[in-house]
């Protein structure tokens, strides 16, 4: 009986695939509607989803088969949905990131920002999380998590060695050159002149040496377990403050403007930053305060140093330097990705800021034409374009780029044009082709939702919601989702609950945004478990962390975004969106005909 149930747990993808179909196939046969058969599709792919018994970009291509064959909507209806203007935002975005990544400047930036703030324990967790944070923002969490961890490994290591040899020096007779401390770790000092004899000098001196072993190794994995949730936790956090940092903000951009076609672009690139970016850095600071509390305490001299530095200060801060010296001086290639990414950032926020006519409305006389994901095309093609070194500039050496790309023929030196900054090899290598395909199918749902009728039918069945205060109603489902989304990607989850939640702000005449926005940005707080997200996973695979000390820190993570983000929504947000009023696009639903 084991080895069958052994054998049915490795075969569990595939009945899932089966079995899920099956057992929920009554459903349209003895409901026949065509809300009915749209929910009978979102089950299954809700499952799949949940456990990812198929690839996840499989699955969001089911609405393709399911929506024809079941009369919900035609073939070219739902194909159309796979490829729209959020996409193309999205590409834009990634390529950017690609760019930045390609050439290391986001490894420069982080480098250079820590040297700024120093190796003290307190400012140095401070330091890796701003720099996570920000580098998030413009690139996917995956790829920042992956390259701070070595970098605060590595100076972790440095500050432990360093310590480890100034008690050797110090016990032994040398020179007192104390690494920081991180906590009140006080070692009593064998007194010599109690020793009669050389050999109970040096076995005193071996048990004081091995005492204070335990103690740093104690007082280092902590830090090292704070330093790896700070990074991660960070990464998760600064995705949430730019349209493009994570899935889930495009997700709400593109559902919203499928759903609500008339709603005039309210969720843009700046509105976008105007809420979240403050959302973010509130989160941030109290993150910090809680990872400090649980893993440094609040021990400002031992902390912050209270101005001092010592040698293992130095040599901690020199790992960090010499890392920086390794990129050279900063290239053209470098340079010229730095500003493209400035002048796409300022135009995403001049293009429509809200308080004054952007670009796009001076230029065009309407403001409609032009899109965040034409702006980010448009740079982004720019790096196809721009040469990777300065044109005028003859070599005829085989030189290698900071990329690995070569300016000429490696065998015969012979001289040719330098590559671009970017190449399609490069991209194909780098691009995550599924997300897209996610996003699809998030917009298909949606859009399938609407066409059934099923958005309307949960609409009016969520409808006694409306005598629940509305602040009750945002708070209750940010935990909904942020409690899903432990267990399921953000990607799904937010795909799987803007639509219903935009169906039940309809039916109780509640502004759309006030639920779909904050549960959106919940989707990201993952904190609780490795599999929760990738950054985390790649924190938990530095093996010094368990689950029960990412659950402990998550659970209460978790519940600080959470009300932080509600605390946004009722203060400044009401008064960037309008939020206490039904809006007059919300009338308007989109319902493609079938």
């Amino acid at each position: 009986m084991g080895n069958f149930w052994r054998w049915l747990w490795c075969q569990r993808n595939y009945v899932i695939i089966i079995l899920t179909p099956l057992i929920f196939l009554p459903l349209p046969i003895v409901v026949p509607t065509s809300e009915a058969k749209c929910g009978y599709a979102i089950i299954v792919m809700a499952l799949y989803w949940c456990t990812e018994c198929m690839p996840l970009a499989i699955t969001a291509l089911l609405p393709v088969v399911f929506f024809p064959l079941m009369g919900i909507m035609q073939a070219e209806q739902v194909s159309v949905q796979y490829l729209k203007d959020t996409n193309m935002l999205f590409i834009g975005g990634l390529l950017v990131a690609i760019a930045v990544e390609n050439w290391n400047l986001h490894k420069r930036i982080a480098l250079g920002v820590l040297l700024l703030v120093g190796v003290r324990p307190a400012l140095l967790m401070m330091g890796f999380m701003g720099v996570t944070a920000f580098l998030s923002m413009w690139i996917s969490n995956t790829a920042t998590t992956a390259m701070m961890l070595p970098i605060a490994q590595a100076v972790l290591a440095q500050l432990s060695a360093t310590e480890a040899e100034g008690d050797e020096r110090e016990l032994r007779g040398g020179t007192s050159n104390q690494a920081f401390e991180m906590e009140d770790v006080r070692d009593r000092k064998a007194p010599m002149e109690d020793f009669n004899t050389h050999a109970d000098v040096e076995q005193g001196v071996d048990q004081a040496l091995e005492h204070r072993r335990k103690a740093r190794e104690q007082k280092y994995t902590l830090l090292g377990k704070g330093m790896s949730l700070c990074v991660c936790y960070s990464a998760s956090i600064g995705g949430t403050a730019t349209l493009t940092g994570t899935t889930p903000n495009l997700i709400l951009q593109g559902q919203l403007n499928s759903i609500y076609p008339d709603n005039n672009g309210i969720i843009n690139f700046a509105s976008w930053f105007g809420f979240a970016f403050p959302n973010m850095l509130l989160m941030l600071v109290f993150s910090w305060m809680w990872l400090q509390f649980m893993y440094l305490g609040f021990n400002l001299k031992k902390s912050f140093g209270c101005g001092t530095k010592n040698e293992g200060d130095k040599e901690a801060y020199q790992v960090m330097r010499d890392e920086y010296k390794k990129l050279g001086r900063v290239s053209f290639a470098e340079g010229s990705v730095l500003v493209i990414f400035i002048l796409l950032v300022v135009l995403w926020f001049t293009r429509e800021p809200g308080f004054m006519p952007g670009w796009a409305s001076a230029l065009l006389k309407s403001s409609g034409f032009v899109s965040d994901g034409t702006v980010a095309i448009f740079m982004s093609a720019l790096f196809f374009i721009i040469p990777s070194k300065w044109p005028f500039t003859f070599s005829e050496e085989n030189d290698t780029d900071n990329s690995g790309n070569r300016d000429d023929d490696s065998s015969t030196g012979k001289m040719k044009a330098p590559v671009p900054l970017l190449t399609w090899d490069v991209v194909h290598q780098r691009m995550p082709w599924n997300i897209i395909l996610l996003l699809g199918g998030g917009f298909a749902l949606a859009s399938g939702s609407e066409a059934s009728g099923l958005s309307k039918w949960l609409g009016e069945s969520l409808a006694p919601l409306q005598s629940i205060p509305p602040f009750a109603i945002s708070l209750l489902l940010c935990l909904l989702v942020g409690t899903f989304t432990e267990c399921s990607s953000n990607t799904a989850t937010t795909t799987l609950f803007l639509p219903i939640l935009a169906s039940m702000a309809t039916a109780i005449k509640l502004h759309p945004l006030y639920v779909m926005l904050p549960c959106t940005i919940s989707a990201s707080l993952a904190f609780m478990l490795p599999v929760a997200t990738p950054p985390n996973a790649i924190a938990f695979s530095y093996g010094n962390l368990r689950v029960i000390d990412m659950a402990k820190a998550g659970c209460v993570l978790n519940v600080i975004g959470i009300l932080t983000i509600n605390l946004g929504i009722n203060t400044w947000g009401k008064a960037m969106f309008q939020l206490d009023t039904f809006p007059t696009w919300a009338y308007n639903t989109s319902t493609p005909a079938i």
